[in-house]
Formats: C-alpha cells, sequence, structure tokens
C-alpha cells in the first residue's frame, strides 16, 4: 500500500502534538569541532550532487544481511551511499537491541505463578538460555500454558502474555521466523478479540489498556519481522506498524481530550514505547523512499524519547539523512516545524526556500546536532550506538558536502569517519569510507 490514506489522517495529529523544545538539539549548543576532543572523527558516505535514491532499508536488519549488497550499491550507484550506510546503521542498532522487544516480556520472577507452571518455565528457560533446545523448550513451555488453562490463569495476563512472547523470541532466535510471526500473529488476534468483544464492559477499564498496549507491542514487533529479508512482506509489515502508531495517537488523543487518569483507565504506553512504534513506521517509509513520511516520524520519536541518550543520536542520523533523500519542499516543511519547535535557524546559511541548499544544509545540521548530543555523554550511559552513530553521522556530513561539490570538505569528513570507523572496530564503515574516499581522491 503507497502512502496510506490511514496515515495521512495520523501524521497531521502527529505533528501537531507539541514538541519539548529541551527535547531537540540546539544549532549553537557546541562549536563545530567540538566531538573533535570527545572521540576520535567519524564519518559516513559522501552524498554526490545528483538525486538519492534509497535502497532498501528494514527496521532492525541484521548487518551481515545486507553488507554485500551495500558494497554492490556503492559501486553501482554511488548516489545511493547515503541510503545504504543508514541499512547498516538500523542494523547495528538491531544487534545492539535485538533482545530488547522479549526481555520486556521475560519473567523476572516466578512468584507470579503457581507452582505446576512455574516448573514448566524453569525447565522451558534452561533449554532456552542454558543449553538451547527448542524441542525441549518447546514443549515445557506448551506444558506450562496447559497447566496454566487448567489452573484457571487469565489468558490475557502480562505472565501467559510473556509465556507466548518468549516462544516467538526462541523461535526468531533460531531462525524460524516463520513460526515467530504465526505465534505473534495469533496473539495479535486473539487480544484483538478480547478489546473488542470485552473492553467496553464496565470494570474491564484498566485491562483493555494493558492488552491494547501489548497489542501496539506484538505489532512493532511484527512490522520488524515481516521486514527481514528472509521474510519480505513490506505490505504486511507497513500494515502492522500503521496500526501501532494510528492506535498510540489515537488512545493518546482520547486519554488527553478525556483528561483520563491511569487510576481509573490504567497506564498507557510510555512515551519510550511509542517512540518506537513510530520510529519502526518511519524505517519502513524509508525503504518505500516516502521520506516526507518518514522525516516527521523520527522528529516525533526523537522529541518523546530526548536527546540525552545514544538512541537520540541514532534518530538524528537517520533524520539527517531522510531529509537528505526527499523533496526540497517537504525538507523545508519538516525542517520549519522543527525550527518552531526548537531549532535556531540563524545558524544555517540562507538558502531560499525548498531550494535543494536548503535542504541539505537543514540535513547537515541534524547531522551535526548528532555529534553534538554524543559529546555530551559519557560512559557508563555512552554505548556502542554513540559510536557507530557518530561514524555515520560523520560520513553523512562527508556526503552532504559532496552533494554541493565541496570536494575538500568531503574528503576532510572521509578521513575523520574512517579513523573513527577504524577506532572503533566498525569495519562495514571503514569499507564504506575508505570507497567513497577512493572515489573522491580520484576527482581531485
Amino acid at each position: 500500500m503507497s502512502t496510506p490514506t490511514c496515515l495521512r489522517s495520523a501524521l497531521p495529529r502527529l505533528l501537531r502534538r507539541a514538541v519539548p523544545s529541551s527535547s531537540l538539539p540546539q544549532p549553537n549548543a557546541l562549536p563545530h569541532n567540538a566531538f573533535r576532543a570527545f572521540h576520535p572523527p567519524r564519518t559516513k558516505r559522501p552524498l554526490p550532487s545528483t538525486p538519492l535514491r534509497h535502497t532498501a532499508l528494514r527496521h532492525r536488519r541484521p548487518v551481515s544481511s545486507f553488507t554485500s549488497r551495500t558494497r554492490a550499491t556503492i559501486t553501482r550507484n554511488p548516489s545511493s551511499s547515503l541510503a545504504a550506510l543508514a541499512a547498516i546503521l538500523v542494523g547495528l542498532y538491531g544487534i545492539f537491541k535485538a533482545a530488547e522487544t522479549y526481555q520486556r516480556y521475560i519473567l523476572a520472577s516466578f512468584h507470579a505463578y503457581p507452582e505446576p507452571v512455574a516448573k514448566k518455565l524453569r525447565r522451558a528457560l534452561y533449554f532456552t538460555n542454558s543449553d538451547l533446545q527448542p524441542k525441549e523448550a518447546i514443549k515445557y513451555y506448551r506444558e506450562a500454558l496447559q497447566l496454566a488453562e487448567e489452573l484457571g490463569m487469565d489468558p490475557f495476563s502480562d505472565e501467559i502474555i510473556g509465556i507466548k512472547v518468549q516462544v516467538a523470541g526462541l523461535m526468531e532466535r533460531v531462525g524460524n521466523w516463520g513460526k515467530a510471526i504465526e505465534v505473534l500473529e495469533i496473539l495479535r488476534r486473539d487480544c484483538g478479540a478480547w478489546v473488542e468483544g470485552f473492553g467496553g464492559k464496565s470494570g474491564n477499564e484498566k485491562k483493555r489498556t494493558r492488552v491494547l498496549g501489548k497489542m501496539v507491542q506484538v505489532c512493532v514487533k511484527l512490522g520488524e519481522l515481516y521486514g527481514r529479508p528472509e521474510i519480505y512482506e513490506r505490505e504486511a509489515a507497513e500494515e502492522r506498524l500503521v496500526w501501532a502508531v494510528e492506535t498510540v495517537l489515537r488512545e493518546s488523543q482520547w486519554r488527553d481530550n478525556l483528561k483520563v487518569k491511569d487510576e481509573d483507565e490504567g497506564p498507557w504506553l510510555s512515551d519510550g514505547e511509542i517512540g518506537a512504534a513510530m520510529e519502526a513506521l518511519a524505517h519502513q517509509y524509508e525503504e518505500k523512499d516516502q521520506h516526507y513520511l518518514a522525516s516527521p516520524l523520527f522528529l516525533q520519536a526523537l522529541s518523546l524519547l530526548g536527546t540525552n541518550t545514544c538512541h537520540s543520536v541514532i534518530l538524528m542520523t537517520n533524520l539527517a539523512a531522510s531529509l537528505a533523500q526527499q523533496s526540497p519542499r517537504a525538507a523545508a516543511a519538516t525542517q520549519q516545524y522543527a525550527q518552531s519547535r526548537s531549532i535556531d535557524s540563524s545558524s544555517a546559511a540562507p538558502s531560499p526556500p525548498g531550494s535543494r541548499g536548503a535542504m541539505i544544509e537543514n540535513a547537515r545540521l541534524w547531522a551535526e546536532k548528532a555529534l553534538d548530543i554524543a559529546a555530551h555523554i559519557i560512559p557508563p550511559i555512552r554505548d556502542e550506538e554513540c559510536d557507530v552513530g557518530c561514524a555515520v553521522a560523520t560520513q553523512h556530513l562527508g556526503e552532504f558536502a559532496e552533494m554541493v561539490g565541496n570536494q575538500n570538505e568531503a574528503r576532510k569528513r572521509y578521513e575523520e569517519a574512517l579513523g573513527l570507523s577504524r577506532a572503533i572496530g566498525f569495519q562495514e564503515g571503514v569499507e564504506e569510507v575508505s570507497a567513497r574516499l577512493r572515489k573522491i581522491k580520484g576527482l581531485t
């Protein structure tokens, strides 16, 4: 489905939501080279002066699945290098956070389960985490679910939903993507049927909120799984992610309008969980070259997650890439929205509104801000996401310089990125930047 009408209705609501000024980067917050004093320089791939086409980009795709394609893309079509780098960034994020969705459900303790169920779960988790034997693990998970049903446990409790999500996680871990999807789709349908049939009844308010929130999280995970190279069902991925984003927007708006209290309806999803849904959908639209839809989603995710984490560096870098690859008019609209909330455009070189120069300058501002934010994040908060995000952002700056014909600046940024990628062991970055440097040295 191309540019679904459902999202057209969702995005205006999304953009109308206020973005706290403290959540977005300020262009003059740090000197231009502040990051270099903190960490070796980093760069990303150069952007040519020709319009960019965005190659396949999947939400949280493993790096190994697209490394060879990225190299081939640079060789065949240099104008796609930004998109290819974005794919690496998303893939590395997948490596850092792959287990996060499941960890939210993993049983921290067994006290909430009757002892017969807990006993089966201990065996299941042993064959999941300590001695990986999928068949044995599945046998014990199945027995645990059967016992839970016999003992009258609520099938929509966090504990039972947690077991089912854990089964899907095991299937994903062993590469059985189809079975992981099947488990989560059954869970999604069951939860949806309960919400529709019983969620509106008196006394079920808090349970409805909780089950609906689980459906959103499951749909975000399904969007990721459908987007994997092994499955690659883009329409299904988009459908699940659009539903998740529209649901969080609709529910949040309803709670705001009626001033719903958590004591009455139960707590809704956190800002981080809502931001994750928006980010996942943004990646889906990036893959389809619908950057005018991706950019507002990245921007809203950033406003929800704030700028004090390494993942905000990733979001800003992705936003920069998205702005650079959309039409000048759409890029100007997105940047105007950001500036109305926090960004002081006086620091940017004056460019005609909606011009190609303004589009690239807006993208450059966000890449610079990614580096500025990373400069202020120190261990233990600083992690590998910061390092890789900075390498990618610096390479983007080289690409932006190349797009406007500034070969010397592009070369400088690439050399910085190469040094940084080597320092952190980011081999994909080393290969990508080296290829760009060879090309640019041949032109200068």
